[in-house]
């Protein structure tokens, strides 16, 4: 194994290769056929629910349905995951003893879900049943464990068994308490714990995207957007940066996962950057934030904003439309910061030989553009959100036969089918293992009386609420992944912010932002310690380039937390002026960061850190939110931070035009 791959194993980080082989590629024999009849029959059943065919004359009530999923890929996870961590390999004897024990349970609960529902057995479940779901609730901890890692697995634990100390615990963290033998049952058989609204959104909408986004990276969508953006930007300077930009941008919108898109663009960006001039640590730190803010992008955003709408109960367009503004905001900083980057340096784009050319890339992958077409138009014009992906790939299949490039044959076939598996089996366990968090909340009243020691220690400040609030995301973003750091702050903290009088859908996306912030942020920083692997740089010291470049994320929360007209919840005029003066803050932010004012000059001599601040300072104030909580309106703030960034761009206009000093001979 080479030390690259050794680094990102010891840090629980998936890697995408081992020796020239993917994960998919390396499980073979019979766990293979398995995860792949597995997979498919998996999809069946999806599809028979959602589009309610009835196959075979049968109509599964929701708790069977979700039993039924959760438990077939719950035990294709202990074929996947290695003990020991690291997916594919060969399964040991004790991987298959549990692959059978979770297929017996899942009959068990499948069999007596009618019985389930109608007896109450959550919190009455006969003797067997109540042991069935001991060995059920070990098994979806040690699943957790394997495809989680160990951070996230002692979090879990504690959470899971907290109902059955909670009354013991200091106030305001008590609870109601249970013994091991009420706990266990409620995790297993009630609806508001493993398979509460995690797995209901993961069952009906999740799984249809996550297989859309899969199809589509393994058919050429992923060449395709990145030829696009190598088209469209790869000959200005720096252009192999902002060309990382785009195309971690759309990879990561479809895949949901930093690492993933870190180590699956990365591999291309990374290199490209070096070549053009980019130090280590700038090449890794600008693929760790551009595969960062790929999960908050729309139309996809991967798994999280599936499971936002279903904790809001809306429709997961006006998730995605809420989510477009601030993703715009983050991209936009980053790309002024890497142009600013790359004039202070002098460094040029790509050279126009090695750059694709953008007509010959659009008559090859417009079938992508319609394909991307019929979604929208589904989700959007059409409001079916759970069919739409299953349409669009069915769709993407068909085109990709007549493509002789990226046809499918039966061995990229099967590994394409083989990853889907991975991944949701993957996303299973995480879910299963978050869903007793929630449970213990849920069995303990604990959430309500966080709530209310939040809103009291805050002293009825909002703005304090918001640090605190911040600061908790961001300390359990370090353990956990994206999506299960959400659902445990939806309902910790959620609530006390909107309790705060904030608004609800700002509140969601503000916990989500500020629970992505720790894969930029050392000491964990995993997207940058990803990237630095590959780049060949101080993983630390990348941690800290990512944290200049992406200066944006950590502080865009704040201006759409507390002027929703960022989310676009206002008067359409109200959105269009704050959307302006925060592009133009955010772009004098960026450049303060970077010491460089993009057009205009460097920020540089005796002057040039009070100039950067002033800039910074200025940027904030231009793009500050017009709020109750603050002084001074949309004028005066945008009217104080101009004649603050003033001084500093005429001096970068200075800087860039003064004469070059005559030469001695």
């Amino acid at each position: 194994m080479s030390d690259t791959n050794a680094a990102l194993e010891s840090k629980g980080i998936e890697q995408v290769a081992i020796d020239g082989a993917t994960p998919a590629e390396r499980l073979a024999g019979l766990a293979r056929w398995v995860v792949v009849i597995g997979t498919l029959l998996s999809l069946v059943l999806v599809i028979n629910q959602l589009f309610n065919l009835q196959l075979f004359g049968v109509v599964l009530i929701e708790g069977r349905y979700l039993y039924l999923l959760g438990g077939m890929y719950l035990a294709l996870s202990f074929l996947i995951f290695q003990m020991r961590g690291g997916k594919g390999g060969v399964p040991s004897l004790l991987d298959w003893v549990l692959f059978a024990a979770s297929l017996a349970c899942t009959g068990y609960l499948v069999a007596s879900a009618q019985r389930n529902l109608s007896s109450g057995w959550e919190y009455a479940a006969p003797e067997f049943a109540q042991y069935v779901s001991v060995v059920f609730f070990f098994l979806i901890l040690e699943a957790c464990r394997r495809a989680g890692g160990m951070v996230l697995f002692f979090i879990v634990l504690f959470f899971a068994f907290y109902p059955t100390f909670a009354g013991v615990v200091p106030d305001p963290f008590s609870g109601f308490q249970s013994s091991f033998m009420q706990t266990v049952p409620y995790h297993i058989y009630s609806a508001e714990s493993s398979f509460g609204i995690p797995m209901k959104a993961f069952g009906g909408v999740v799984i249809g995207f996550i297989l859309f986004g899969a199809v589509l990276q393994r058919t050429g969508g992923g060449q395709f957007f990145n030829d696009l953006a190598l088209g469209m930007v790869g000959g200005y300077r720096g252009g192999a940066a902002k060309v990382s930009i785009f195309a971690s941008g759309f990879m990561g919108s479809m895949s949901g996962s930093v690492i993933s898109n870190v180590l699956t663009t990365g591999a291309v960006s990374i290199p490209a950057m070096r070549k053009t001039g980019f130090s280590a640590k700038t090449a890794a730190a600008t693929e760790a934030c551009a595969s960062t803010g790929g999960v908050l992008m729309p139309p996809i955003m991967g798994a999280t904003a599936f499971i936002m709408a279903s904790f809001l109960s809306r429709p997961y367009v006006e998730i995605a439309l809420a989510a477009a503004i601030p993703s715009i905001l983050f991209y936009w900083g980053l790309f002024t910061g890497i142009d600013a980057y790359a004039a202070r340096r002098g460094l040029k784009g790509l050279p126009k030989p090695d750059l694709p050319r953008l007509k010959e890339v659009m008559i090859e992958g417009w079938p992508y553009i319609f394909v991307f077409a019929l979604l929208l138009y589904m989700m959007i014009g059409l409001r079916q959100e759970s069919s739409a992906p299953f349409y669009a790939t069915a769709l993407l299949l068909l085109v990709n036969q007549f493509r002789a490039r990226f046809r499918l044959n039966l061995q990229r076939l099967g590994n394409m089918i083989v990853g889907v598996g991975m991944g949701l089996a993957e996303l299973t366990a995480i879910l299963l293992g978050v869903g007793l968090i929630v449970g213990s909340f849920s069995a303990t009243g604990l959430a309500g009386t966080l709530v209310n020691e939040l809103v009291f220690m805050a002293g009825d400040s909002t703005l304090v609420l918001l640090a605190m609030g911040a600061l908790t995301a961001f300390i359990f973003g370090m353990g956990m992944t994206v999506t299960a750091c959400y659902i445990f702050l939806a309902v910790v903290l959620a609530p006390a912010l909107e309790a705060g009088g904030l608004n609800q859908l700002a509140v969601h996306l503000f916990i989500l932002y500020w629970g992505m912030v720790s894969y930029i942020t050392p000491p964990v920083a995993l997207g940058a310690f990803a990237a630095s692997t590959m780049a060949g740089s101080n993983p630390i010291a990348t941690g800290f380039e990512a944290m200049r470049l992406g200066g944006v994320i950590y502080i865009a929360p704040f201006f759409f937390v507390l002027n929703p007209a960022l989310i676009g919840q206002a008067p359409a005029w109200e959105v269009v002026v704050a959307l302006t003066s925060a592009l133009i803050g955010v772009a004098m932010i960026s450049s303060a960061l970077q010491g460089y004012i993009s057009l205009v000059g460097p920020l540089k001599g005796a002057m040039g850190m009070p100039l950067r601040i002033m800039t910074f300072v200025g940027g904030v104030l231009i793009a500050k939110p017009e709020t109750a909580l603050l002084p001074m309106s949309y004028a005066g703030s945008f009217a104080v931070g101009a004649a603050l960034c003033a001084l500093p761009i005429y001096s970068a206009w200075r800087a860039n035009n003064e004469p070059a000093e005559p030469t001695v001979a």
